[in-house]
């Protein structure tokens, strides 16, 4: 449905290719994509559209004085770099970035003994897996909001959800996920689904994108019946897999409920298909639902069960085997085909699902998706209380609290504001009823999208970010490998108006933000925590076992607490390293060269590293980490004898 040309806001033009993606969608998605080429260098706003352009007065709010905090945390994924991003909002400032599924230089992930038993090794040592593609992040709840114990990203690559904790700000967990390729949507459960008094975080959801044999062990090859996949549960503190749904057709994001009874997925390729044109036969996808208790009643039962070599409970999702109402674990509520992104409004009312090649969103109520489980609705698209035309190409959606939803437009390359109750109004007939709010010029082809607070019973409506895929013209060329473009919203009035570009490193994806004092990070780490750790400086030595050598070292600003040490030519060396300075701030390095050892350690942190001397002659240890201005003179020798 869509309303009337001087309704909708936009210009002839934005019409008429709406017109023309209702016939020929794939093919307006590639000419969308080729159309942000014909902007402008500075694109004037459309009839009845914001100004693309900072406003004055309102993008100092970007532009912090020195010494002043950001008001908002943001929680990002990295990409490629398989890291998390922390930013300051709405300066955009990065802050720090959480080595998760990949090594990283600066602090040593990857090399010291700890962070490699948090990433998993092969036989020899090594590191099982040294690339990743984080997506989606996410928080754990309390109440409805955040509260600051853990976030969680995947990695789709490899299949592998890590958790951070937010105390310190560090990877703690990594988990591969068994019998799925293709790990994508994440969330957190916000409550639990019978038990009232649970009403914080406990399960974390995940849903896999691409179907495989199961089990994929080179059977079933080229028989796509036998492909499935598999929508998973992990508990939050174990990081141990609880159980598994089978399904029909690929997940692509998830959703939860803030009572805990249900968890959802939208979904593409319904039809099970492993070539793209059998991805596109139906007429329409699904918005997957799953009822959690009855899920868990399920295992608990007994009615499950395994697949390959994997121990985890497998129950069955799919649409044969959950028709009747009243003992289905899934319902399947249908969507337009292709659909994007699936989020929960902050009146805990609605899921919204996303077009993409379609123009429209789709609310789905979740009381009636519940009265159909108890058999009170006798049709489950009932449960479809709007589907109405937003814009071309809708992929995601955020909140603000004042019951306005906003939605990136791929193709228009906008941000549409839109009111969910006017929708409903309209959907059901009321052809009055103006849901589009306002639109918003963004550069170019946004994706993912989120707002203050947007996530939790707390939205407030002051800040959005976009996450755009294509920069183009907006930053000084660097070759062809161009930067994403990420820009910043104000949205506490009733226009959008661009407060901030900031140009990121691809490929970045989703991201959370939310207040500042919902978090307590500790700026010194408890020495206790560290089972090695090296509590006095005349604890320091080396020793020996045969070819096994073990070095304890202390730092304490401007100095090792070993001058030097020697080890033998073939020795396995295992260096522990204590930083006792209790000040905050106060990180030191440790490098060794020829050896690639680079590791810090913060205040009272203890790390490791093992490696064999097989390099004969003197070794300058020194810190990597700036910390005294005695900074350059603080060495230790490493001899190794032949």
């Amino acid at each position: 449905m869509s309303q009337k040309k001087d309704d909708m806001s936009t210009e002839a033009v934005g019409l008429g290719r709406r017109r023309f993606l209702n016939t020929a969608a794939l093919t307006g998605l590639t000419l969308g994509v080729a159309a942000c080429n014909d902007k402008p260098e500075t694109a004037p706003a459309a009839s009845g559209t914001s100004a693309a352009a900072p406003a004055a007065h309102a993008s100092s709010a970007t532009h912090l004085k020195p010494g002043e905090l950001d008001t908002y945390y943001g929680i990002w994924s990295g990409g490629h770099t398989g890291d998390m991003r922390i930013l300051g909002l709405p300066s955009g400032r990065e802050i720090h970035r959480i080595p998760c599924f990949v090594p990283d230089a600066l602090v040593g992930w990857g090399l010291t003994n700890e962070s490699k038993a948090v990433m998993g090794t092969k036989p020899d040592g090594s590191l099982r897996y040294t690339v990743a593609d984080t997506h989606h992040t996410h928080a754990s709840y309390k109440d409805g909001n955040y509260d600051g114990r853990y976030a969680w990203i995947n990695d789709k690559i490899n299949s592998r959800i890590a958790r951070v904790r937010l105390d310190y700000f560090v990877c703690d967990k990594i988990t591969e996920l068994p019998n799925v390729q293709g790990f994508h949507g994440i969330f957190p459960d916000k409550a639990d689904p019978v038990d009232p008094a649970i009403n914080y975080t406990t399960r974390v959801f995940c849903g896999a994108e691409f179907a495989i044999p199961l089990p994929n062990n080179g059977g079933d090859i080229n028989n796509p019946e036998k492909y499935r996949s598999m929508f998973t549960c992990v508990d939050a503190e174990s990081m141990e897999v609880r159980w598994q749904v089978l399904i029909d057709g690929n997940c692509d994001l998830t959703a939860t409920s803030y009572d805990g009874k249900l968890a959802a997925t939208n979904q593409y390729n319904i039809e099970n298909g492993v070539h793209y044109e059998d991805m596109m036969s139906s007429e329409r996808d699904a918005c997957l639902f799953f009822n959690i208790a009855r899920i868990e009643e399920a295992v608990k039962a007994g009615k499950f069960t395994t697949v390959g070599t994997s121990k985890v409970p497998v129950v069955d999702g799919t649409r044969e085997n959950n028709k009747d109402p009243k003992t289905a674990l899934t319902a399947y509520v249908s969507v337009p085909k292709n659909p994007h992104g699936v989020n929960a409004s902050p009146d805990a009312k609605y899921f919204i699902c996303a077009g993409k090649l379609s123009p429209t969103a789709t609310v789905i109520e979740l009381s009636k998706v519940l009265d159909w489980f108890d058999g009170k609705l006798a049709e489950l698209d009932k449960a479809i209380v709007a589907e109405v035309e937003i814009g071309l190409g809708p992929l995601h959606t955020a909140f603000d609290g004042r019951g306005n939803a906003y939605t990136t437009l791929f193709l228009d390359s906008q941000v549409v504001k839109w009111n969910v109750d006017a929708a409903i109004k309209f959907h059901a007939g009321d052809k009055t009823a103006k849901y589009v709010v306002d639109r918003l010029d963004v550069h170019y082809q946004p994706g993912h999208i989120n707002a203050s607070q947007s996530e939790t019973r707390m939205a407030d409506g002051k800040y959005l970010a976009v996450g755009c895929k294509f920069s183009k013209d907006r930053f000084l060329p660097v070759g062809p490998l161009h930067p994403e473009n990420e820009q910043i919203i104000d949205i506490s009035g009733d226009k959008m108006v661009l407060l901030a570009d900031h140009p990121v490193r691809g490929e970045p994806h989703d991201f959370i933000i939310f207040k500042r004092d919902l978090l307590k990070p500790k700026q010194v780490y408890d020495i206790n925590d560290f089972p090695l750790a090296i509590k006095d400086s005349k604890e320091s030595g080396v020793t020996r076992n045969g070819k096994k050598v073990t070095v304890k070292i202390t730092s304490q600003a401007p100095a090792f607490s070993l001058r030097e040490f020697t080890v033998k030519k073939g020795d396995e060396v295992t260096l522990i390293l204590t930083n006792l300075d209790k000040i905050e701030d106060l990180t030191h390095g440790f490098a060794i060269p020829k050896y690639n050892v680079n590791f810090i350690v913060n205040p009272l942190e203890t790390k490791s590293v093992t490696f064999i001397a097989d390099q004969p002659g003197v070794f300058w240890c020194y810190c990597t980490h700036f910390c005294h201005a005695l900074h350059l003179e603080m060495r230790t020798r490493m001899i190794v004898e032949a």
